[in-house]
């Protein structure tokens, strides 16, 4: 499976300030160091989850009985951005693995739901102004380490907790494979790169697996 990614042409002041409090709340002290890391790379963020904006994305794509990745894509950055970031993707990655992509993300936010309501955890309803780009760029932020670098693994730990992260890779691997993991980091990393800079936050690093 792979996924696609998505580019922000928007720089307000509301989408910056977004990003700086997510970042902010995410950075831990020199402890983090020593912290181990995700499966396919960055540190583990193994706090509360950042439930909110799991729930504005869950409304985004469409509910949780109808989430849609792409149509969460295009509620966030609109019709055109969202075509012009898989073009660019399809060129870096091939058509094939970008809908793939796209189609395995979709499977990760549904079985993150499933996995999440079998364990008693129930999303707030998701607030009235985290949506759009202010949503990517709360995204964008949640997945950057405190040294900068945006890891899909760390934005996975922040949206419904480290361990059922870890369940959803568990189930994607036992049914499509390893490599379908893979691939889902390794586009989200780019494509959220893509949003940070989008955004203006040239500061952040791009992952070693992109």
């Amino acid at each position: 499976m792979k996924r696609s990614t998505l580019v922000l042409a928007v720089a307000s002041i509301a989408t910056a300030c977004a990003f700086g409090t997510v970042a902010a709340q995410a950075a831990p002290d020199d402890a983090m160091t020593q912290q181990a890391m995700n499966w396919y790379g960055g540190p583990v963020y193994d706090g509360a989850p950042a439930l909110a904006a799991t729930a504005a994305l869950v409304k985004a794509g469409g509910g949780a009985d109808n989430f849609s990745f792409p149509t969460a894509l295009v509620a966030m950055l609109g019709q055109k951005t969202v075509n012009a970031e898989v073009a660019k993707l399809d060129r870096q990655y091939g058509k094939q693995e970008v809908q793939e992509f796209l189609k395995g993300m979709t499977f990760d936010v549904n079985d993150g739901l499933r996995l999440a309501t079998a364990a008693g955890v129930k999303l707030p309803a998701a607030p009235a102004d985290l949506k759009g780009p202010k949503l990517a760029a709360t995204l964008a932020a949640a997945g950057t380490a405190p040294d900068g670098t945006f890891w899909a693994g760390y934005l996975f730990d922040h949206a419904i907790s480290h361990k059922l992260h870890n369940q959803v890779m568990i189930d994607v691997a036992t049914r499509f494979g390893a490599q379908d993991n893979l691939v889902t980091h390794k586009i989200l990393n780019q494509a959220m790169y893509d949003v940070a800079h989008a955004l203006g936050h040239d500061n952040v690093k791009l992952a070693s697996l992109h």
